[in-house]
């Protein structure tokens, strides 16, 4: 007898339905699942038949009983364990224990050998995927549950055991579906506040303009001097997540299996080391899956000691601060991957660190410190809006008392500045000024006379790119939407300037 159920996978960050044919037949004694399976597919014969075993039903690897499964489409490589609940299903139903209707469900689950049901990853992908395909049901294991409710649109049962699945299935202990899951928005935790940093007035400036716009920075500045402490209290002035980026973020973590609860409430941050290979930095594998800077998608990706990282690491940065996306092309599969991110760089002034310190003399030949500036190469430097020198702060400020206003004061003006610029956008999506493309700028940017022949004087003198140019009138648009202007005027501008790169880059 032959039988079919669904399941589903994930393919890069979407879900795809996978068809869960059985069938059981008299015959000599063997139990194969076909369709591209990998090692943890095939090791669900094992799992199943122990599971099934282990509930008191007659299991897979009984004696004169031939039994096939196939998953369809069989060109789709099969990955992980998800399909264990529907495989075991399908074989209770082709060898006649039990009779019950899978039309329109979906079944997802790892069994244990005890036949209880563990988490899977990507969960929320794979309930947008069984919606998008008509599917009214879908069952997943306990703690999945609240996750794949954040859809709303499909029932969804939460299930402890195989035996648990059964019973409802036959109608004799029914599973209730959860309720729409609520996501509930906050700020993000951190231990880390913008008051807590003794001066650094300029850098905190800065991030708050980074903030308030979306706008990449890099700090530069001796080792000591606060760079890796400004980066970590960024979040606590970043807005919180809308409903969209929340499900967003929440898709590309579950999928990765580093999400922390049902849903994500915080925009990432994201610091991966520089001996970070790159495919953990891109993304990457056989088959594609996310890397660090997908991962700090809507959130901030923080590159602590920047030129140290692996050359083509810091170049394959170009597309996603440009585009938003990450394209990861493989011998099986190319996928496209969200990046909007916040890119915080730090790096020392040279190799010692000491370039430009008052009391410390610099140790660096001119070749060292060359090829050192080097590694941040100028297509890179184009795509950073915001350079910031931070240096050394007097040891008498360090010992002064704090006035400097705390970081939910600073949260306050920087939502304040990305509600005007929703507003703005509506219908264009995007959501910040650093997303505005090269065509809209003209009408959603404007200058005033005095700041644009003030922004071309300087362009010429500073000898800006077009990118870099346009790049200028962008972080001038964020610092009048913090004081709440409509338009671009000249003092915009020339803050907007200091914010360049000093060093030939």
């Amino acid at each position: 007898m032959s039988v079919k159920l669904h399941a589903a996978e994930v393919l890069g960050l979407s879900g795809e339905i996978i068809d869960v044919e059985v069938d059981y037949s008299k015959g000599l004694r063997s139990f194969t699942i076909v369709g591209l399976a990998d090692k943890a597919v095939d090791e669900a014969k094992e799992r199943i038949s122990y599971a099934i075993k282990n509930i008191g039903l007659k299991p897979p690897h009984k004696q004169n009983q031939k039994v096939i499964v196939s998953l369809a489409p069989a060109d789709l490589k099969k990955e992980g364990s998800a399909f264990d609940l529907a495989i075991a299903l399908g074989y209770i139903m082709a060898s006649k224990q039990a009779e019950f209707d899978t039309k329109e469900k979906i079944f997802l689950g790892e069994l244990a050998l005890d036949g209880t049901l563990r988490p899977v990853k990507g969960t929320l992908a794979l309930a947008r995927k069984a919606v998008s395909a008509g599917f009214k049901e879908i069952y997943v294991p306990k703690g999945n549950g609240e996750e794949a409710a954040i859809i709303g649109d499909i029932a969804v049962r939460e299930a402890e055991s195989l035996n648990h699945v059964l019973s409802h299935l036959r109608n004799e202990s029914l599973i209730d579906p959860l309720p729409k899951t609520e996501i509930n928005y906050g700020a993000a935790t951190t231990d880390h506040d913008l008051s807590d940093i003794r001066g650094q007035e300029n850098a905190k400036r800065a991030l708050m303009i980074a903030a308030a716009g979306g706008h990449n920075i890099l700090m530069s500045g001796p080792p000591g001097t606060g760079k890796t402490l400004l980066a970590r209290a960024l979040p606590s002035i970043l807005p919180p997540l809308s409903h969209e980026e929340a499900l967003e973020v929440t898709t590309i973590h579950s999928v990765a299996g580093t999400i922390d609860g049902p849903f994500a409430k915080i925009r990432p941050f994201r610091s991966p080391h520089h001996t970070s290979s790159y495919v953990a930095i891109v993304g990457g594998g056989v088959w594609p899956r996310p890397g660090e800077i997908t991962l700090a998608h809507r959130g901030v990706l923080f590159a602590d000691e920047f030129p140290e990282f692996e050359r083509r690491v810091i170049e394959a940065l170009r597309q996603p601060l440009e585009d938003g996306v990450i394209t990861v092309a493989r011998a099986k599969g190319t996928v496209k991957f969200p990046a909007k991110f916040m890119l915080v760089a730090a790096m020392n002034p040279c190799p010692c660190g000491n370039l430009g310190s008052k009391n410390k003399m610099c140790l660096c030949s001119p070749s060292s410190l060359f090829r050192y500036q080097r590694k941040v190469s100028g297509p890179i430097a184009d795509r950073i809006d915001l350079w910031m020198e931070v240096s050394n702060i007097d040891h008498e400020e360090l010992s002064q008392k704090n006035t400097a206003p705390e970081s939910a004061e600073i949260r306050l003006k920087v939502i304040d500045a990305r509600n005007r610029q929703i507003a703005r956008f509506k219908n264009l999506g995007i959501i910040s000024n650093s997303e505005i493309g090269v065509r809209d700028i003209e009408t959603l940017a404007p200058l005033s006379s005095e700041a644009r022949n003030s922004l071309n004087l300087a362009a010429k003198h500073m000898d800006l790119s077009p990118r870099a140019y346009h790049r200028v009138i962008k972080i001038s648009r964020t610092i009048a939407d913090l004081e709440n202007e409509n338009e671009i005027k000249q003092g915009h501008i020339l803050e907007a300037l200091q914010y360049r790169p000093k060093n030939n880059f």
